[in-house]
């Protein structure tokens, strides 16, 4: 029989093995400090009209809740980075991790061989996988897993490699060793708070989500985005990467290695004027399986429209 120590070893080599960059473990077990502050954030309204944020509060913040007699919650980084940029300094920007394909389906794709080698190695293991796609608090899991502590952006930082990650769960009735978290390492640094265009964080580790430019661009579906912005934008259309930018741990990033991750030829070199000329046939063709789709042609045109104003 493989023993505890034994089993988390296996299982780390194999995350290594499909591609993630980092892998923590940590015991599953109620979100309490992060619990009081997820009703803090939503008490404030930070949410702006992301309802579903106040859906499955108990889900969130218990895991065990999500997977019937979850013991471990398996937390892995994907590093998302690329030096590739747009060509145009004045064409409107799209957020690095929006660059390829949706990262929903490639994570998605590895968890699924993860999760098979799993039951495989140990047997019958009851196990979920989550990438992005359920009340999960997936930065909260990567702190405790020790992969990082959460920046005053409210990103995830790594202390070796930034912050360019996507962020996935496995929730298992697997008992493993567990990872211990790291300190902060933030200082008295405040560069993402002093360069946010929309100042949305509002003091450090706390952001207003309904001032993000992410949130403006993406999740937000009115018709128009409120006036209140105009000329605050930093000329981002989809998504925002300026507090990432200006981190000095982002000197860590190292370049990603998935090709499906890369952007399609034409994506970086349309200028400001062909994006303005956008029409919904070279959208479904620059975006097949992209994350940008969330916004459909509508929201991005409108985003596009907004930045001109």
């Amino acid at each position: 029989m493989i023993n505890k120590t034994n089993r988390t070893k296996i299982i780390k080599e194999k995350a290594f093995e499909l591609g993630f960059s980092h892998v923590g473990i940590s015991k599953a077990s109620f979100l309490e400090d992060e619990a009081r502050n997820l009703e803090k954030w939503l008490l404030n309204d930070y949410n702006g009209k992301m309802q579903y944020m106040e859906n499955h509060f108990d889900l969130r913040t218990d895991p065990r809740k999500l997977v019937h007699g979850a013991k471990s919650v398996i937390t892995i980084l994907f590093n998302y980075y690329t030096n590739k940029k747009q060509i145009d300094p004045e064409a409107p920007k799209i957020s690095k991790y929006a660059y390829g394909k949706d990262y929903h389906y490639v994570i998605k794709n590895k968890l699924k061989e993860f999760q098979a080698f799993i039951s495989a190695k140990f047997g019958d293991v009851n196990m979920r996988g989550f990438v992005d796609s359920a009340p999960v608090m997936d930065k909260a899991w990567a702190k405790k897993s020790g992969l990082g502590w959460i920046g005053k952006h409210s990103n995830l930082v790594n202390k070796k490699k930034g912050s360019y990650f996507f962020i996935a769960e496995i929730i298992l009735d697997l008992e493993l060793d567990s990872d211990l978290p790291i300190r902060d390492y933030c200082g008295s640094c405040t560069r993402c708070i002093d360069s946010c265009p929309t100042e949305a964080i509002v003091k450090p580790y706390v952001v207003d989500g309904s001032k993000c430019i992410s949130y403006l661009t993406i999740e937000l579906k009115d018709e128009i985005i409120p006036k209140e912005f105009s000329g605050k934008m930093d000329n981002w259309m989809f998504g925002c990467d300026v507090c990432q930018q200006v981190c000095p741990w982002n000197r860590n990033a190292t370049p990603h290695q998935e090709p499906l991750f890369d952007p399609p030829n034409d994506l970086l070199s349309l200028t400001k004027k062909e994006w303005k000329e956008l029409d919904e046939e070279m959208y479904r063709e620059l975006f097949k399986k992209s994350p940008v789709k969330r916004t459909k042609f509508s929201g991005l045109k409108r985003n596009i429209t907004f930045l001109s104003q």
